[in-house]
């Protein structure tokens, strides 16, 4: 798309308004309602579903294609960062009333990150185009490595601070409360970090690993940095309502690392084959709406076959729970 630098700066504008106006309604701390998160979540996807039919209607139907595409991925893969999310809230103990406040701001940070990357990535791209025969190869090694990570029969694990977070703890101090929804407090004649902040620049900086990633990802399924920065801040921005939507369900899906290793290892295949077509090889190359088919596809198989393997796990526990407590009162008799 021929982008103008008005049209850049109306839709900064016009995100900007969205997150203020989601930052006002939710600015006193309180715990958010299953009825808040869903009206919330469908809130964003309608706005994205109208701003990829804008597109349509303003731009081109390849464009709309992209950008669908691109917020499908970069939404499903949120829904992983979802996982870490959870042991960062558990870490840090954050208050119930709290979290959509360490959301919000969290996300905001990862937000402004993610634009440096995407403005990185395009610059190189442009200059560099030998750099999908990176990105591809990056993306099939970890779609390899998510494959390797599900198969793992690992106990809970635990959020481990980056060596970022550890350094900014050193250097400020952090205090031993939290208070309220102060980000610095006076402690000792010196101004110190609270608990509140410091989770909230682990959720930034934790999301950008896996920016590293979703970026290429989505410049695998299209180029113009328009559509990657507004699929990417679509996918974000609903993500804090997602949160509390499906925080209860992330551990059914249990198939969704397979998922995402076939998506992320299709678009590196894809990101390969492009490269190889850049160099003037006559080789096959994937459309827009084959790569939407077999994302929404996937996404859709890896939903069903988790909630039927989970519905069959909580079975399986439950007849063992049963048996053991109709075999509970004869050992005791024994």
């Amino acid at each position: 798309m021929d982008v103008s630098l008005l049209l850049w700066v109306l839709t900064i504008l016009g995100l900007s308004i969205l997150i203020g106006a989601d930052f006002f309604i939710g600015r006193k701390p309180h715990d958010v309602s299953m009825k808040e998160a869903g009206i919330w979540t469908v809130v964003w996807i309608v706005l994205a579903v109208l701003f990829g039919l804008g597109l349509l209607v303003f731009g081109h139907g390849q464009a709309s294609q992209e950008f669908f595409a691109g917020f499908i991925t970069e939404k499903s893969l949120s829904v992983d960062n979802l996982f870490v999310f959870v042991l960062i809230m558990a870490k840090f103990a954050v208050p119930s009333q709290l979290q959509q406040r360490v959301l919000l701001i969290g996300v905001l940070i990862a937000l402004v990150l993610r634009a440096i990357f995407i403005a990185a990535g395009a610059a190189i791209i442009t200059n560099f185009s030998w750099v999908f025969y990176i990105f591809g190869a990056f993306l099939i090694y970890t779609a390899w490595k998510l494959i390797q990570e599900a198969r793992k029969d690992e106990e809970e694990e635990e959020f481990e601070e980056n060596r970022l977070l550890k350094s900014i703890e050193k250097k400020f101090g952090v205090a031993d409360r939290y208070h309220g929804t102060k980000l610095f407090i006076q402690s000792n004649g010196k101004r110190v970090l609270t608990p509140l902040m410091v989770v909230m620049l682990a959720i930034g900086t934790t999301d950008v690993l896996f920016a590293l990633d979703s970026i290429p990802a989505i410049f695998g399924l299209t180029q113009d940095p328009y559509i990657v920065f507004t699929a990417n801040a679509f996918a974000l921005m609903g993500l804090r309502q997602l949160y509390f939507l499906i925080g209860g369900l992330l551990k059914k899906l249990v198939h969704l690392s397979y998922g995402l290793s076939v998506i992320l290892g299709f678009i590196g295949i894809k990101l390969v084959l492009h490269a190889l077509h850049e160099s003037g090889l006559h080789v096959p190359q994937i459309s827009i709406p084959v790569s939407l088919g077999v994302i929404c596809g996937v996404l859709v198989i890896t939903t069903i076959t988790s909630l039927i393997a989970s519905k069959k796990q909580s079975e399986a526990e439950a007849e063992a729970e049963a048996a053991e407590a109709a075999a509970g009162p004869e050992h005791i008799d024994a």
